[in-house]
């Protein structure tokens, strides 16, 4: 009989038994409300969780409070990487924007894990390089693609690390994460539902034609999935 996984974290079914192991018994599981801030900007880098449902963004913060999201993780990777890299405070925020739960892990526990197993080392920072790399796409994004691809290209990444076709958000909130006006975000939102590629009521977006909205996104959409599907 095939074992049952150990967690439905990405990262960690990658360790082997034995490696897993090493992190097991620090490890707690917590859960993860909705607008939950894990991160606040200026606070303390205390832990690293490594989501096994729901979505977090990393937002980047303004001084007039203004935000944009440089950052999309799921069940594919952890919250806390600059800890890992030697971090103390955090220099975004990170919210969670739908609900899930979390393995956590004192970063200094998960330092010393990994500066004694290069295995382990090894896949937490092919995430990192992954998330640094998602980064850059997205500023590319912000910068040269339109509204409605962008729109389209989030819709897509955040369903991807969910599991659903249902997202509950507000087109307020879309707006925020995309660093646009919600006039801008709405008239994009607009033209999808009237394209039949999404249907959008209540605070609930749900994607009702996923081939063609996969073609209106621009190309960081086809590379955010083969990154997040890249093996470990």
């Amino acid at each position: 009989m095939a074992s049952q996984p150990k967690t439905r974290n990405r990262l960690l079914v990658a360790l082997s038994d034995g490696d897993f192991a090493e992190l097991a018994n620090d490890l707690q599981p917590v859960a993860l409300p909705k607008h939950h801030v894990v991160y606040d900007v200026g606070a303390p880098l205390a832990y690293v969780y490594f989501l096994e449902s729901g979505l977090a963004s990393v937002l980047t913060i303004m001084e007039d409070g203004a935000s944009s999201e440089v950052g999309m993780i799921g069940a594919e990777g952890l919250l806390g990487a600059p800890g890992l890299l030697g971090g103390t405070t955090s220099a975004q925020q990170v919210v969670v924007q739908v609900a899930g739960s979390a393995l956590r892990i004192p970063i200094a526990a998960c330092r010393a894990v990994c500066d004694g197993n290069e295995r382990i080392r090894a896949t937490l920072l092919r995430f990192v390089e992954g998330l640094l790399n998602l980064s850059a796409q997205i500023g590319g994004c912000n910068r040269l693609h339109s509204v409605e691809q962008r729109t389209a290209r989030w819709l897509l990444m955040a369903c991807d690390r969910i599991g659903s076709d249902v997202l509950p958000l507000t087109q307020e909130f879309l707006a925020g994460m995309l660093g646009v006006r919600r006039s801008g975000v709405s008239e994009a939102a607009g033209e999808l539902q009237r394209s039949g590629l999404i249907s959008y009521r209540r605070g609930m977006i749900t994607m009702t034609n996923r081939a063609k909205l996969e073609k209106t996104a621009c190309e960081c959409y086809q590379i955010d999935k083969q990154r997040i599907r890249r093996p470990l």
